[in-house]
């Protein structure tokens, strides 16, 4: 197919979803949009196909594993519906009569969401529902590993829309295996661009024309103080690193020990299925191969992320993952860099100011404006994380892959791409959430003048400054 060829489909996709777009704006309602959005949910929550989505993907993406891909559709998808369930989308959605402003939610139009491999059911689909809660239509762009769980999953949500009467063309995907030139025409005639994934497709979409929501790229460290649960730490970690293989951005790169407890929570971490790997070249070695990680590593169950790494019989029978001692971080130390696979790396700093420090280095490399951890008593050592290291989010006391995209046991939004702000390149420093695929039209009113008097604004600064 011609590069023209190839505009020209991705072309007549958009105006069906813009036509489909219009028909379901012009008949708008809460309820019609509250439908929709629970019809594309059901598609992959209803037990039976969520476990065959969860299973075509891992097979299709060698990535993750299917009980924790079945758990991660079922949850993110559930989270996000009871996180929209009361949010108004439609209509007059504010009318203050102090200000006189009355806002009425309008939808953006054609949405183009760019997902990736690592979760090529509950990334789409967590787009999809945000998209029609709030009036628009969709086209979906895959990684070329995801596709074939991405037109299953469409396929899905196309049954549940007849069975109440909604038009197909609301959620669609680029067809095919894909390509850049697909992507990029998306990138160029959707309304709204929202790419999760590659950095490259964050740049592309920034560069596009076309108002874009993008995430940046993971790498989380997380502190442990003298004053953590070291127990339950350990065990927060362990689940945390090894859910669906280390696929997420959340999963936890790296662990910043604090010395008085370095030895106590080794412990912890071995009983736990933690290995601690004192000669980091034996994991490095493997790891990476010709400057890339080893596919055969990457997102793999424990057993066979250990074989590929030549460390078979060499690690305790039941290691779950890999604690590799290191110190180093850069460009020359691959080990302070994301390693999508259950492989953590373990510094050790002398105290909590030392363990700041290496936190904030560790970022500052890889993964700034992403989000950071901690597991301590001392309530004030969060805000001291806060204001020192540039990050969007400080998890504490939480396994970090379940807190920072939402959790029924913290307050954030339920998302799969999470914004880190100017620090990663980004517009936006919050989850990506139904209120990013929605804008407003204020109605302005008269109100009673509220002009204050010169004096009364620049009076404390003249008391302090002179006039």
């Amino acid at each position: 197919m011609t590069a023209h060829d190839q505009t020209a489909e991705v072309d007549a996709i958009v105006a069906r979803a813009r036509a489909a777009q219009a028909r379901y704006e012009a008949a708008g309602s809460q309820a019609l949009y509250n439908r929709a959005a629970l019809a594309a949910g059901w598609a992959i929550m209803e037990p039976a196909r969520n476990r065959h989505l969860a299973e075509l993907a891992v097979k299709t993406t060698g990535l993750g594993n299917v009980p924790d891909k079945i758990t991660k559709n079922h949850r993110k998808t559930l989270g996000l519906l009871r996180d929209i369930s009361n949010v108004r989308t439609y209509g007059v959605i504010a009318d203050d009569t102090d200000t006189g402003i009355t806002e009425i939610a309008r939808p953006i139009g054609v949405i183009g969401a760019v997902v990736p491999s690592t979760n090529p059911g509950a990334t789409p689909a967590n787009n999809i529902i945000n998209a029609l809660k709030c009036g628009n239509s969709i086209v979906v762009s895959p990684s070329p590993k995801g596709v074939a769980t991405c037109e299953v999953l469409l396929g899905y949500i196309h049954c549940e829309f007849d069975k109440v009467g909604i038009d197909r063309d609301l959620v669609q995907m680029l067809p095919g295996r894909g390509s850049k030139e697909k992507t990029q025409r998306l990138l160029e005639v959707t309304d709204l661009i929202v790419v999760t994934g590659s950095q490259n497709n964050v740049k592309r979409a920034y560069t596009s024309g076309t108002p874009a929501l993008a995430v940046g790229a993971g790498n989380v460290a997380v502190i442990v103080d003298e004053t953590a649960d070291l127990a339950d730490t350990a065990e927060k970690i362990r689940a945390s690193k090894t859910f669906d293989n280390a696929t997420s951005c959340s999963s936890e790169n790296a662990v910043v020990v604090v010395d008085a407890i370095y030895d106590a929570f080794v412990r912890e971490m071995a009983k736990t299925g933690g290995a601690l790997i004192s000669d980091e070249a034996r994991v490095t070695d493997k790891l990476w191969v010709k400057g890339h990680l080893n596919p055969q590593a990457i997102a793999r169950d424990a057993d066979a992320m250990i074989a590929a790494l030549g460390l078979a019989g060499e690690v305790p029978t039941g290691t779950e993952y890999l604690a590799v001692e290191t110190s180093g971080i850069g460009p020359d130390h691959p080990l302070s860099g994301e390693k999508l696979s259950r492989v953590l790396s373990v510094y050790r700093a002398r105290d909590f100011e030392a363990a700041v420090e290496t936190a904030r280095d560790i970022q500052l490399h890889q993964g700034r404006g992403h989000s950071v951890g901690i597991h301590t008593s001392d309530e004030a050592r969060p805000l001291v994380l806060a204001q020192a290291i540039p990050t969007s989010r400080i998890i504490v006391n939480q396994a970090h892959t379940f807190a920072t995209g939402g959790s029924f046991t913290n307050g954030m939004p339920f998302s799969l791409s999470m914004g880190c702000g100017s620090w990663g390149g980004n517009s936006i420093d919050t989850n990506v959430h139904w209120r990013h695929f929605m804008q407003t039209t204020k109605i302005v009113r008269e109100i009673p003048a509220n002009e204050p008097a010169v004096e009364d604004i620049f009076g404390p600064y003249w008391k302090e400054a002179g006039q």
